[in-house]
């Protein structure tokens, strides 16, 4: 069963355990098919490495609860924090599948199709309807945004590789998605990363 205290391990063990589980607000819901892990202080491509701030606090809060932030100034982006309280940590839910409220999910998303209904991070809290108002929000309180259980993926059907559009600790493979699916963003490597290794 999914609970809080199975999210107090380091991120990047903690990532992929969150594949298949379902996110959830209201009546929308989209099964995880891709997140990547952040280490916090750790980890030099994570929000926390510096430190708490106004902005990352969350994320040294207990686990289980929801890290929003404003990408590019253009769109939200949905963490799960992971690690124990105290410890900064973080999972991106990058991608995912709508399993409920698709036709709400589609209007939010103007009538994208419904593989990139959820597919890349800012269409994941667009189709879901998060924003602002749901930072720090205890995922397992029973409130109207929660992670819930889902399919279990099996190991072997986890893919893992380097983060997306990060220009520090690039080649760290702490990127993980169900192998397979067609609800899974594309790989970018970020312009400002040294060469790849």
């Amino acid at each position: 069963m999914l609970r809080a205290d199975l999210l107090a391990g380091p991120a990047e063990r903690v990532a992929p355990l969150l594949l298949g589980a379902v996110l959830r607000h209201d009546e929308v819901a989209v099964e995880v098919t891709e997140v990547e892990a952040y280490a916090g202080p750790r980890d030099p491509a994570s929000h926390a490495f510096r430190g708490p701030t106004p902005r990352n606090e969350v994320m040294f809060g207990p686990p289980g609860h929801l890290y929003l932030y404003f990408s590019y100034g253009m769109h939200w982006a949905a963490n799960v924090v992971c690690g124990p309280d105290g410890t900064a940590g973080g999972c991106l839910v990058r991608s995912g599948r709508v399993v409920d409220g698709l036709e709400i999910a589609r209007e939010r998303r103007h009538g994208a199709p419904e593989r990139d209904l959820a597919r890349g991070p800012g269409r994941l809290t667009q189709a879901l309807g998060l924003s602002r108002e749901h930072r720090g929000t205890d995922l397992f309180a029973g409130g109207p945004v929660r992670l819930e259980e889902g399919e279990e993926v099996p190991a072997a059907d986890v893919a893992r590789g380097p983060r997306v559009g990060v220009s520090q600790a690039a080649d760290v493979p702490w990127r993980f998605w169900v192998a397979g699916s067609r609800y899974v963003s594309a790989y970018k490597r970020s312009p400002r990363a040294p060469a790849a290794l």
